[in-house]
């Protein structure tokens, strides 16, 4: 677990903003090299890599999807030595101003976001948030030092280093969905000790939050029987405790709904069940948010899960999770994806699967 939480620790440390993943690619890369037996990078730039299962060939393969892009900012005008800018993905400007961000131009200047007085702001701005469009990041140069390293279109990450609190969580940027990657390298990890029939296509996809990139290219070239998402989803906290969320610190969820084969959702829920692992149900009535849905729809579709690990203050440099719900959705992957007989798809069907929870 210490190991694992060093490899999440090192994830949500990087940059890697959605369309610029590379430096937190070469992390995983690293990570996962030793976990599996082949490995390489999509032409869009997604991570592929492949546990070869034990079956005979042609075998089945089942697609692990976590995207490991990040939320950030985009510099969009320098004015005075101050940079204005804007947001990639989605960024609440309630929660900006004082934030420690790291400006990726020339060379990496540390800076942090700022707003000017309350009286200075125009009327409509008083005693209000303030919006984006008049916030600034402040690197402390002279304005002609900062036109000499900055330009219009560089990339703003946040810098908030990981902080590990109480309850056996962490709190950080980037959580979303890295979390996710860092529970994929888990399962493969618990994979190096059981056998498993199926190839697993273990993938850390790119453009999750601005164009769902990742997830319809690497289903379309790898072409899995199964593809599951795995990605953060709301736990309770402050004003967030009805149907749409879930409990922190009691086990990844379970999707349930139009992106999840009802199947393949009852076999998830059968083996958590049967190995007494914790877990939740999520209910899902529209689009999951997550690489499902993208998934799904891809070439001739394909039978999709979404496995989902709670975290708290979503889209924010300090979101919160459990690293317990992190280890336990490694070992529900691992353990599931052990059980796939060979045979299993000639068993999966459309059918209403009934559903003793309701």
């Amino acid at each position: 677990m210490t190991e694992l939480k060093e490899h999440l620790k090192s994830l949500i440390s990087l940059s890697g903003l959605s369309g610029h993943e590379t430096p937190v690619r070469d992390v995983i890369r690293e990570a996962w090299q030793p976990l599996v037996d082949e490995i390489s990078v999509s032409r869009l730039g997604s991570l592929h890599a492949l546990r070869r299962g034990n079956a005979h060939k042609p075998r089945p393969s089942i697609l692990l999807a976590a995207h490991m892009d990040a939320i950030g900012l985009m510099v969009t005008g320098i004015q005075e030595g101050l940079l204005r800018f804007t947001n990639v993905g989605g960024v609440d400007p309630r929660i900006l101003p004082g934030q420690e961000v790291t400006v990726h131009g020339r060379k990496d200047l540390p800076g942090v976001v700022i707003q000017p007085p309350d009286y200075l702001l125009p009327a409509s701005q008083h005693g209000k948030s303030v919006a984006m469009e008049y916030l600034f990041v402040d690197t402390g140069l002279y304005a002609n030092d900062v036109e000499e390293f900055v330009r219009v279109g560089d990339l703003i990450s946040f810098a908030q280093k990981p902080l590990e609190l109480a309850g056996n969580t962490l709190a950080g940027h980037s959580l979303d969905n890295r979390v996710s990657v860092a529970a994929i390298t888990s399962c493969l990890e618990e994979l190096q000790h059981i056998q498993h029939a199926w190839d697993v296509w273990a993938v850390a996809t790119v453009q999750e939050e601005e164009t769902l990139g990742g997830g319809f290219t690497s289903p379309f070239d790898l072409r899995p029987q199964i593809a599951v998402a795995i990605d953060v989803t709301f736990a309770k906290g402050p004003n967030a405790n009805d149907w749409r969320t879930v409990h922190l610190a009691k086990g990844p969820t379970l999707g349930w709904g139009p992106n999840v084969h009802p199947y393949i959702y009852k076999r998830f829920s059968e083996m958590a069940e049967k190995l007494d692992i914790p877990h939740q149900k999520e209910y899902m009535p529209g689009h999951s948010g997550t690489d499902a849905y993208a998934m799904q729809v891809v070439a001739e579709g394909f039978p999709t899960m979404v496995v989902g690990i709670p975290l708290r203050y979503m889209h924010t440099p300090v979101e919160l999770i459990s690293l317990k719900d992190m280890e336990r959705t490694g070992r529900i992957l691992a353990e599931t994806i052990a059980r796939l007989e060979v045979d299993f798809m000639e068993k999966i069907s459309w059918d209403e699967v009934n559903d003793e929870e309701k």
